[in-house]
């Protein structure tokens, strides 16, 4: 289960954060979607995250790379 599951609101940052985590486990991949991350998140707050996405000017059809930017890995 995701560490944000019972957040009440998402954030730009805990959004980001949590497509970071599940690009590192490798759950997706930096070329999908941001849509794809809906699979992964509390289906009750897709409005409000897509509220939040759009308020940063992300659109669902944009890349996930496109919100994380490069991703550091601290295991290679």
């Amino acid at each position: 289960m995701l560490s944000t599951a019972s957040i009440q609101r998402y954030s730009i940052s805990t959004i980001r954060e949590e497509a970071i985590n599940l690009v590192q486990i490798g759950v997706i991949a930096l070329d999908q979607p941001l849509r794809i991350l809906f699979e992964y998140l509390p289906a009750r707050q897709w409005n409000l995250i897509e509220c939040e996405l759009e308020r940063y000017d992300y659109l669902l059809r944009d890349r996930i790379i496109d919100l994380v930017g490069e991703v550091n890995w601290d295991n290679d």
